[in-house]
């Protein structure tokens, strides 16, 4: 048993020169979009990664400051708690009236400047 070639289907011949010209101009148009598009993703995505970068060192540099703060001020509660258990809290009310009166000496000074 062999099939028909027809089939039931016409054979459609090419498009006119005209009609063929326009599609490959439309075709040519779009391909060129395409290339913009792909262009300022490209650039956009190059940005983004440089970007990226330099947030990455900026947060290592933090974190590296970071670092350093809290063992400075694990050095500095250190000595406070063992001043506080010491006995000597009257050291304490000294340093708490002489802050108290620097930043009184310190609004004087800003409000009739």
């Amino acid at each position: 048993m062999r099939r028909s070639h027809s089939g039931g289907y016409s054979y459609e011949p090419l498009p006119s020169t005209s009609a063929h010209n326009a599609v490959e101009d439309e075709n040519e148009r779009m391909t060129e979009e395409l290339k913009d598009k792909i262009h300022a993703l490209k650039s956009l995505s190059i940005d983004i990664g440089t970007e990226v970068k330099y947030q990455d060192k900026m947060l290592r540099s933090m974190d590296d400051d970071f670092d350093r703060t809290s063992g400075s001020l694990s050095g500095s509660v250190t000595r406070v708690l063992r001043l506080a258990k010491a006995g000597h809290n009257y050291y304490i009310l000294y340093l708490f009236l002489f802050s108290v009166a620097v930043f009184f000496v310190l609004w004087l000074v800003l409000k009739f400047k």
